[in-house]
């Protein structure tokens, strides 16, 4: 398997939008029922995968025929303002994951100096400012996030790796630490216009708010134009993918390239992907699911697609997945005889996984779940101790030697499980302790291997529905 080529660059994707008539001014007329006649972006359209295509008119004639003559090199950016991406991301990482597939040379760019910036696309406040040291650990995350699923995808989800385009990490930190602001403002600031920039939508509603818009923030879209126009001179890059909330971003690098070198580039759009309760999925939102382990488990991003609404899972898995699409509609086919075995869920949830976390997540993912959800004892010995405490990230977590004698009572207080003196003892009297999945109303009875303790050396102990706690026992 090809290691992936690392280089250097930009900025966070958010997956949001507004209504694309109220965005922009009648400078720009972008496309919006794009009619693709390429194979690539006739199968990412039928997917879902890509929302706008710019110019206008540039899905029909231009850019089919651009991808049609010889690889191409695209980009998407992504600003470390988290040591971790998230599912909010996924989406335009699987852009350029097909567009790799497809034989094209993809770059993901870290934004380590745009991250200082902030983006206001998508945004009612403005960013809190992020110092050097917490942008270069958040790139490093960042990094890792990217270069595990562009390695699981080449591992598991392509046939012929010799086909792949490279894939390049890029930091636009390389370029931008040899400018000072006069140089830059005066060479680079006045190919640009106050009234395009004032009519983008992620201007007006700032402006408008009560908070105001700072010049930091106004100045962001200068910055992305230019890490376009640097991509575009450095490595022929003429294609931009970001989220639908990035189009004022992304329509200012086309005009400043227009401009420059009077070169036709193009820009791609992905979707919005929002929750159930029709909120942007994003650390923003408050409801972020992260693609590090640190953040969130294999077990919990595992869960969160095995709990999509039956209204989401065809669109999520022809998203989501690189299944056929033929096969999407036979999961579906099969999914709808009996919904109540979730047939559909369970395969969205693993192809994701196993694409975020690789094949050792995905069997992790399913060892939790078979020890939470199905009292699965055999599935709970196979836990290692990382797996028991993602699984159980907010349970105490106790490694203490086993004394001769020990009780059911004494583990309890020992985890401070239940109250101290006769309230405690009741407790457990009256069953309202489970060890290891089996109800126990024995508060003195001697703690069993094989019972109490399983062969790892683990003790589970549940108090009511979702109390847990977990003993490590030393020397056995």
């Amino acid at each position: 398997m090809a290691t992936p080529i690392v280089r250097g660059c930009p900025r966070v994707w958010k997956l949001s939008c507004y209504p694309f008539k109220k965005c922009y001014s009648n400078r720009a007329n972008f496309h919006l029922s794009v009619v693709y006649n390429n194979g690539l972006l006739t199968s990412l359209n039928k997917r879902g995968v890509l929302k706008d295509c710019f110019p206008e008119g540039a899905g029909q004639v231009q850019l089919p025929q651009l991808l049609q003559s010889g690889s191409q090199t695209i980009y998407c950016g992504f600003d470390p303002t988290a040591d971790s991406l998230h599912a909010g991301n996924l989406l335009a990482i699987i852009g350029l994951l097909h567009f790799r597939n497809a034989g094209h040379n993809v770059i993901a760019l870290i934004g380590g100096a745009t991250a200082q910036i902030g983006d206001p696309s998508g945004k009612t406040t403005e960013r809190e400012a992020l110092s050097s040291d917490v942008v270069k650990h958040n790139e490093n995350g960042i990094r890792e996030s990217l270069h595990r699923i562009f390695a699981n995808h080449e591992l598991y989800y392509c046939s012929d790796p010799k086909k792949l385009g490279t894939i390049s990490i890029m930091n636009n930190t390389k370029w931008y630490k040899g400018w000072n602001v006069v140089t830059f403002l005066s060479d680079i600031g006045r190919h640009f216009r106050m009234g395009t920039m004032l009519s983008r939508h992620s201007v007006q509603s700032r402006i408008k708010s009560a908070e105001g818009m700072s010049f930091t923030e106004f100045s962001y879209q200068l910055f992305q134009a230019y890490d376009f126009f640097h991509l575009h001179q450095l490595c022929n890059c003429k294609i931009q993918l970001g989220g639908t909330d990035q189009l004022g971003n992304l329509m200012t690098g086309y005009e400043f390239i227009q401009k420059k070198t009077n070169e036709d580039v193009y820009g791609l759009t992905v979707p919005l992907i929002t929750t159930s309760m029709g909120d942007k999925l994003g650390k923003s939102a408050g409801n972020a699911v992260w693609l590090n382990r640190n953040r969130t488990s294999p077990y919990e991003l595992y869960q969160y697609f095995l709990r999509q609404p039956d209204s989401s899972l065809e669109r999520y898995l022809r998203l989501f997945t690189f299944l056929p699409l033929a096969e999407v509609d036979k999961v579906m086919e099969v999914h709808l005889q009996d919904p109540g075995k979730r047939t559909a869920q369970k395969r969205l949830a693993a192809e994701v996984t196993k694409l975020v976390h690789g094949k050792d997540g995905l069997e992790s993912a399913k060892r939790c779940t078979n020890a939470l959800y199905h009292s699965n004892l055999q599935a709970l010995e196979q836990m290692s101790d990382s797996e028991l405490q993602e699984l159980f990230r907010e349970a105490p977590f106790m490694e203490l030697l086993l004394e001769p004698g020990t009780t059911v009572l004494d583990a309890c207080r020992h985890m401070q499980a239940i109250p101290d003196g006769p309230r405690g003892y009741r407790m457990v009297r009256d069953g309202g302790v489970w060890i290891n999945h089996q109800r126990t109303d024995s508060p003195e009875q001697v703690l069993t291997p094989g019972l109490h303790i399983l062969t790892n050396g683990l003790t589970l102990i549940r108090v009511g529905k979702k109390n847990f706690y977990i003993l490590k026992w030393l020397n056995l």
